[in-house]
C-alpha cells in the first residue's frame, strides 16, 4: 500500500495493471476502518497497488476526480477507470467488486 507524495506521481501509478486509488481524510471515522481492511487486502493480493490519497492534502486532484464523499475508491486498469465506489466495504466486498 502507497501514500500518493507528489500529485504528479497519480498518472504514473495508475498506468499499472490494477490499481485500487481510496480517497480518504483522516477525520473520517469510516475512512480508518476501511484503511484497516486495505491493509488485509494488500496482503492477501500482492498483484493488487493501493494507493491511499488525503484529500486535504491533494484538494486538486479530489476536485478533478469528482469525489464528493469519503472513502471513495476508484479502481483503475492500465490508466482507465473502470469502477468506482462511495462508502464503507469490508476487504471481501471490495474483493467482490475487482472480479
Amino acid at each position: 500500500m502507497k501514500y500518493l507524495e507528489k500529485e504528479n506521481d497519480y498518472n504514473e501509478i495508475i498506468k499499472n495493471d490494477l490499481v485500487l486509488v481510496d480517497f480518504y481524510a483522516t477525520w473520517c471515522g469510516p475512512c480508518q476502518l476501511m484503511s484497516k481492511e486495505l491493509e488485509i487486502l494488500s496482503q492477501q493480493e500482492p498483484n493488487l497497488e493501493i494507493l491511499k490519497i488525503d484529500i486535504d492534502k491533494f484538494p486538486d486532484l479530489a476536485t478533478k476526480h469528482y469525489i464528493m464523499a469519503v472513502p471513495t475508491l476508484k479502481v483503475y486498469s492500465h490508466g482507465k477507470e473502470i469502477k468506482s465506489l462511495t462508502g464503507y466495504m469490508t476487504k471481501d466486498e471490495i474483493k467482490a467488486q475487482l472480479k
